[in-house]
């Protein structure tokens, strides 16, 4: 009898849906868009049924285009937005918006913890400091503005969690959480126990009682309802597993697996991660990466980001070439910079059109430094994608100052389609850099997490091995890496130095113009 597994991924922009059969095949597959709301200057909310009204349309065009016999499906898993939280009722009903982690809405409880509170956190969870973005201080804003809806919170829940539940017809009782989304909330829990920390949340100010359990991404949480399977094209009582973070369902699904392996997922907002099984609170503490646990066991996911990484070249097509909406022009600009050289004749690109998150520099601004008359596109673009594996270079030495071995990068995403970036990436990390035959990401670790909760496969790697193939391993070259180095030190140099000072000149004088 086939075999059949469901897994949706709810993104921050999107949500996936897709369908595999238990050999790893991809059946079908939906995708639907979100909507977000900015009802205040800093605020971002969603509907939280919107998480599930995409979901739950997105299966049923999956089971129509699919012509699958319901009865075959054994399991269903997820994977979403790690930073965020669904406030719920007693009966799993929404009390208030989804507030994800575009919003700032909890600056003023962010201040006061961070002034008054025994900061735990930076031992127990590895980040020591707390922003406003992060969930429980989310929570201590309801808390504190929103009276009449704290008053109704029971639970609170992931985005892609909430969805789950909803399936599932599960009760405030019954919520969870993965280690995955938990890692998520930044502070809060001990990273060693991967569980809740009572005395953080004491020290934060917010009820114990509101936070979910803490479940495995494997456990089973609950079964399809009756009245949600005939509304989806599905038969009640099919095993709903827990699932993990979206970043942490990545990895998985393009086999990044091993200790020392690292993740770059090169698209609008460049995410790179690194896998180790040494827990370090150093490498939060230098701001440089975020401290998370990995879907599987023993093993942590230290994470960084660029929010303009692939934004920033975008940009350059858009504004610069005014080529707007044209994907041929990327592999224009391939060709055109093959004859740049390395190191793009000292100019230097810093990517920060979205200001700079690790570490956390809110002034920073995207800048050009170095130009002359002598200089072309060519040489503006290149030194786009080099500043780009610069700032992961940075993230990567903390790693390797604290004995992490970086041993290989996979790499995933739009920007995995180009030989010379993925090259260049090589030579500047002194890492082998490798694509992927097929590169669905967290649709394939959420199936595989839905099948082996289901019992039906006997171990999650040895799966993922067999589905997941290397298409191409780029080799670091040691003189392009030796003339990087250089570039780099001194590019770190003008980076902390003077030009950390200009950024907040720049603020200043964007406050006078405004």
């Amino acid at each position: 009898m086939n075999q059949y597994y469901i897994g949706f991924d709810n993104g921050t922009m999107g949500t996936k849906i897709a369908i595999y059969s238990i050999d790893g095949t991809l059946i079908s597959e939906a995708y639907r868009e979100h909507e977000i709301k900015y009802p205040n200057p800093g605020w971002a909310e969603m509907d939280p049924d919107q998480f599930y009204n995409v979901v739950t349309d997105g299966i049923a065009e999956c089971m129509k285009k699919s012509q699958i016999d319901p009865r075959n499906v054994k399991g269903i898993s997820c994977s979403g937005i790690i930073c965020g939280l669904v406030p719920i009722d007693d009966n799993w009903n929404p009390v208030g918006p989804y507030v994800p982690f575009l919003d700032g809405r909890a600056t003023e409880e962010a201040d006061y913890v961070n002034k008054n509170a025994e900061p735990i956190w930076a031992k127990e969870a590895g980040n020591p400091e707390v922003s406003a973005y992060m969930p429980p201080m989310v929570l201590k804003w309801f808390m504190n503005k929103e009276k009449s809806i704290f008053s109704k919170i029971r639970k609170t829940v992931s985005a892609a969690q909430y969805v789950l539940g909803r399936l599932g017809e599960l009760k405030a009782r019954d919520a969870f959480i993965d280690w995955g989304h938990l890692s998520g909330w930044v502070v809060g829990y001990d990273a060693e126990k991967r569980n809740w920390s009572e005395k953080q949340i004491k020290e934060m100010g917010i009820p114990y009682e509101l936070l979910p359990r803490v479940v495995k991404p494997w456990d089973v949480v609950g079964t399809l309802s009756k009245k949600e399977a005939e509304k989806i094209g599905l038969v009640e009582g099919i095993p709903l597993v827990a699932g993990s973070g979206d970043i942490m369902q990545s990895n998985l699904g393009s086999a990044v697996m091993e200790n020392g392996s690292c993740s770059d997922v090169a698209g609008t907002a460049a995410i790179f991660t690194v896998l180790s099984e040494m827990f370090s609170a150093h490498i939060s503490a230098t701001g440089m990466l975020n401290t998370g646990f990995s879907t599987l066991d023993n093993q942590y996911t230290y994470w960084g980001f660029i929010p303009a990484g692939g934004l920033s070249l975008r940009w350059f097509r858009d504004e610069i070439l005014r080529e707007k909406g044209r994907d041929d022009s990327y592999e224009k600009m391939n060709k055109v910079i093959e004859n740049i050289p390395m190191g793009s004749k000292a100019v230097l690109f810093f990517p920060f059109l979205q200001g700079r998150s690790n570490p956390i520099w809110p002034n920073a601004s995207a800048t050009w430094l170095g130009l002359s008359g002598g200089n072309s596109l060519g040489n503006l673009y290149r030194s786009i994608m080099e500043s780009i594996a610069f700032e992961y270079l940075s993230w990567v030495n903390v790693c390797r100052e604290i004995g992490i071995d970086i041993k290989k990068t996979t790499v995933i995403g739009g920007g995995s389609k180009s030989d010379l970036w993925n090259q260049m990436k090589a030579d500047i990390l002194n890492s082998d850099y490798i694509t992927l035959q097929r590169s669905e990401g967290a649709g394939i670790g959420n199936v595989v997490l839905a099948a082996y909760g289901a019992g039906d496969i006997p171990d999650i790697k040895t799966t993922i091995n067999e589905w997941v193939k290397v298409k191409k391993t780029y080799k670091s070259i040691k003189a392009n890496n030796e003339l990087y180095n250089k570039v780099y030190r001194k590019r770190e140099e003008i980076l902390n130095g003077p030009l950390k000072e200009i950024f907040n000149q720049i603020a200043e004088l964007r406050e006078i113009l405004s």
